[in-house]
């Protein structure tokens, strides 16, 4: 069983050297234009270094008026190309693919920016996005077409810059979740109402990236298996089922697709993606940045600042988590041996194991389910950091690959360390999520400070070596 996940995987036309990529994520690394610069070469190295198979980029816009806050490398014009010839280079030299992240804001624009000020995000619906109150316009059928053709387009400069293949952003709430949902497409037109008019969109968008770059290029869609888009705002919708994405994902197929990737969740971020512990203090600190970009984000800020009012933010944010059941259960319980002393001191294995056992493999049983009705390989994210529970899921035929974020965040060489031996991280990561609120202001990084012996100095050390080396050289 040890053997799985460093077995190369094999695409229609793509091969992969293990089954560990690094998922989407990513900080405001790039100029304010959309242009890139070294640091992204530098964010992408990391991981590529550390021992991934693949990496998949950060959300990549394919206008500026679908990005969703400034800073992102963009691939919006053929002048883009260049750039991300250069990132693809750098992760080439450690044997590790790189998969553009095409993607469109839709209404789930964090921060416009100053090109799309005064300016309503784009999306299936005119109704407001319900958590931070993000205003919106429904798409014309020309704005639809337009969007199309700028996918399309994206695909084409990727395949041009020498990438390895693209995916599809169409999980978490972004522009595509927005036509997919039946909780949130409220449309009349032949691009909303029943499942197959809903989907009509992605799969025009599938067809077009073929007609451009024909079949020989990687192509793999991201879809969240179950929306829950009333998981915080109980009289929402709840959005669509598994069996309307199993759906959707044979047509995928069918479309020309690859591969399917399985995430959770109509808005980002989500009770259960990130799956983890949500982070108050972090949120009052670097959440004002939004104040100013939905009609109920200043509701948000006063739940995260006042204690008194932390605890409705709270049952309406976990109301969810009891509900959900692992699908798979290792039978490796961590021991004091596996975790670094130090970080010990602040985490006992016994608590580090339980953190395993109620987070990871968010998505793992909506993933298998769907790889038992699709003939391409699935793609599962969801808190993996566990050797023996990615071999082991991977074993029973669950999925064929798993894609992480964060906890490669906290350990870039994460796969080393297991091809090592190691089953987790000797300072794993703790889904304490606060990475997550400190991107809106700073550079993504780890900012647990347990993991690093409570040495804050160490810790903001570590998060500025995307600087290294500087751009300007």
């Amino acid at each position: 069983m040890a053997d799985n996940l460093f077995e190369p995987l094999h695409f229609r036309n793509l091969t992969v050297k293990n089954r560990i990529f690094r998922s989407n994520i990513s900080g405001r690394f790039d100029n304010y234009d959309g242009s890139g610069n070294q640091a992204r070469i530098n964010w992408e190295e990391k991981f590529a270094r550390g021992g991934v198979g693949a990496i998949i980029t950060s959300f990549v816009p394919v206008t500026i008026r679908g990005r969703i806050i400034p800073n992102y490398a963009t691939i919006d014009s053929d002048a883009r190309i260049p750039f991300w010839r250069e990132v693809g280079n750098k992760v080439h030299e450690y044997d590790c693919k790189l998969l553009m992240q095409l993607s469109h804001s839709g209404r789930q624009q964090d921060v416009s920016g100053i090109e799309n000020l005064n300016k309503k995000a784009l999306s299936s619906t005119s109704q407001t996005e319900s958590f931070h109150g993000l205003l919106c316009q429904s798409m014309t059928k020309t704005e639809i077409q337009e969007t199309i053709a700028a996918f399309a387009a994206g695909a084409r400069r990727a395949r041009a810059a020498g990438l390895d293949g693209v995916e599809l952003h169409s999980a978490n709430g972004y522009l595509f979740t927005q036509f997919l949902s039946s909780g949130i497409n409220d449309r009349q037109d032949e691009y909303g109402g029943s499942l197959e008019n809903r989907a009509r969109f992605l799969l025009d968008v599938i067809r077009a990236i073929r007609q451009e770059v024909g079949n020989d290029f990687h192509l793999q869609v991201k879809i969240s298996a179950v929306e829950y888009n009333n998981a915080v705002i109980p009289w929402e919708k709840p959005g669509n089922t598994l069996e309307e994405s199993i759906q959707v994902c044979k047509w995928v197929e069918a479309a020309g697709a690859d591969a399917i990737h399985v995430s959770t969740g109509s808005i980002f971020p989500h009770p259960l993606n990130p799956i983890g512990d949500f982070p108050f203090e972090d949120a009052l600190r670097w959440y004002d940045l939004m104040l100013s970009s939905g009609i109920y984000t200043f509701r948000n800020y006063l739940l995260f600042r006042y204690r008194l009012l932390r605890p409705i933010f709270s049952f309406l944010w976990n109301r969810l988590k009891p509900k959900h059941r692992q699908h798979l259960i290792t039978e490796n319980p961590l021991t004091d041996a596996d975790l670094d002393p130090s970080f010990r001191e602040y985490i006992s294995a016994k608590e580090m194991q339980a953190l395993l056992h109620k987070y990871q493999g968010i998505s793992l049983s909506h993933a298998a389910e769907i790889k038992k009705q699709v003939k391409i390989p699935v793609i599962c994210t969801g808190g993996f950091q566990q050797a023996s529970y990615i071999n082991q899921a991977i074993h029973e035929g669950l999925c064929d690959a798993v894609s992480i974020a964060r906890p490669l965040v906290a350990n870039n060489d994460l796969v080393k360390q297991f091809a090592a031996g190691k089953d987790v991280p000797n300072r794993p990561c703790t889904y304490c999520n606060k990475c997550l609120l400190n991107v809106l202001e700073n550079p993504l990084g780890c900012y647990e400070e347990r993991r690093y012996s409570g040495d804050r100095e160490i810790m903001v050390k570590e998060v500025l070596t995307v600087f290294e080396p500087a751009p300007f050289q």
